[in-house]
């Protein structure tokens, strides 16, 4: 009885991050090593598949921004899970191909989210939107550095995970 409780248990845990084909306007793309594809080889995400992950908001203070502000979205790992993306290097691309690299160790160590929301709002493009990557700076004083500044990169459209 236990064992078939805890089968459910784990059906139930890997349901809640099933991709659906994309119906909509893609927002962000995961490519790379992907096990739950639903568009080819690579995940991709609406905005509304994107609000049916758990979301986080915290307010912190940027070098963008003269007031804190509050972001709100999926933790970056929750994306990478759904995604069934697993490796140490994470490439984020912008949407004019700008990017970054960030350790896997950082989704591990804070709880870094891809926001789609700012002050309750949602972020046009000329505004760092649709999608930025931001830590939660004011929460240690480590993050509060130009390295994680640099990781925090606006208009995100792809991830490449290796």
């Amino acid at each position: 009885m236990q064992y078939a409780r805890l089968l459910f248990l784990c059906f139930l845990c890997t349901t809640v991050f099933a991709l659906d084909a994309p119906k909509g306007k893609v927002v962000l793309t995961v490519t790379g090593t992907v096990s739950q594809p639903n568009a080819g080889k690579d995940a991709v995400f609406t905005m509304e598949a994107l609000t049916k992950l758990p979301q986080v908001s915290f307010t912190t203070k940027t070098p963008w921004y003269d007031s804190p502000i509050k972001f709100t979205g999926p933790l970056l790992k929750d994306v990478l899970a759904a995604a069934g993306a697993k490796g140490e290097k994470i490439s984020l691309w912008a949407l004019n191909d700008y990017h970054v690299e960030m350790p896997a160790a950082d989704i591990k160590n804070y709880p870094v989210i891809v926001a789609r929301l700012m002050n309750d709002k949602p972020m046009p493009i000329r505004d760092k939107g649709p999608l930025f990557i931001v830590y939660p700076y004011d929460s240690r004083s480590e993050l509060n550095k130009e390295l994680y500044f640099t990781r925090s990169i606006w208009q995100l459209s792809k991830i490449i995970i290796q």
